[in-house]
């Protein structure tokens, strides 16, 4: 839920630290937003189940989780 409009970046990490994904990376206006991974690498190959990281970066919010990937 963005209150500001702000430049929104979510990227999709394996545990090494490598980037496996950029879900998200523009401008965004205030509002709701949601976003599905459907489990694919930039590249559009399948990724392993396991465990991911996920970081997200709106205006000065910083957030980063992890996300478990299950087929």
């Amino acid at each position: 839920d963005l209150k500001n409009a702000a430049d929104v970046t979510l990227k999709v990490y394996n545990l090494l630290g490598q980037k496996i994904r950029t879900l998200v990376g523009e401008n965004q206006t205030a509002g709701y937003r949601e976003v599905i991974w459907d489990g694919r690498n930039d590249d559009g190959m399948l990724v392993a189940s396991g465990i991911y990281i996920y970081r997200i970066e709106a205006g000065d919010f910083v957030q980063t989780r992890k996300m478990v990937l299950m087929r």
